[in-house]
């Protein structure tokens, strides 16, 4: 899937706060909109190759986004807004269920609500998207970078949906290609690990999608085992 279309290449100087970062663009230090609020400590390291889409926006204060980051593995795609476009197209080709149909973005149920609502054989279903951007030396994908509240609940609606009887799902997008799998990241966030693997008790579908990134976009490629137990992480080597 192709995301962005006025695509330079950059170097990552330094991170000024979670929206904003400073990037060097033919040799000129530019102040860039960084398309994700995570810490990403580990992908943006001073120096690391980095791409940005221009905005054709004149009234914009930046005008360039922060989207993808060289690594030792492969680009990894950090766009925020990104994972929810690649699971659409994957889904609607039929890859979450095959007769899944109506499928319908930000829908609420109770005090949750979900990036996604589907039928399929005359009953609705929910579904979680979730973008990950962080691998280890191993090519293990693990989320979450950083506790994450809002995830926890997230996983808990799913659970709630499953008890009253809908079909619930999460998907977690692996934003790059060399991956062999994914696993919660309980030594960042033990809540979410616990609430992933009761998610996966309850009956909540739980899936790893690896995509094939390049510096213009992302595709979804296909499935990748998940391992509910986490094995750790270590630390990739620049």
């Amino acid at each position: 899937m192709r995301l962005y279309h006025h695509l330079t290449c950059g170097v990552f100087v330094k991170r000024l706060n979670r929206f904003s970062a400073l990037c060097d663009i033919g040799n000129t230090i530019h102040t860039v909109h960084v398309k994700n609020t995570g810490r990403l400590g580990e992908l943006l390291i001073p120096g690391t190759k980095v791409w940005l889409e221009q905005s054709d926006n004149p009234l914009r204060k930046t005008a360039f986004d922060l989207v993808a980051v060289e690594t030792p593995f492969g680009c990894v795609n950090i766009d925020s807004q990104a994972p929810n476009r690649i699971f659409r197209e994957w889904a609607e080709s039929g890859r979450w269920h095959a007769d899944a149909a109506q499928w319908r973005s930000e829908v609420t149920r109770g005090d949750s609500r979900f990036d996604f609502a589907y039928t399929r054989n005359g009953s609705i279903g929910f579904v979680e998207v979730k973008g990950v951007t962080l691998f280890d030396e191993r090519r293990i994908a693990l989320f979450p970078d950083a506790p994450t509240l809002r995830g926890v609940k997230h996983l808990q609606g799913l659970i709630r949906a499953r008890e009253e009887g809908c079909e619930a799902g999460v998907c977690f997008i692996l934003q790059a290609e060399d991956v062999r799998g994914f696993a919660p990241n309980d030594v960042q966030h033990p809540a979410f690990g616990e609430a992933l693997r009761a998610a996966h008790s309850a009956g909540v579908d739980i899936r790893a999608l690896r995509c094939r990134v390049t510096p213009e976009g992302s595709t979804a490629l296909g499935e990748v085992p998940v391992m509910l137990s986490s094995p750790g992480f270590r630390k990739n080597q620049q």
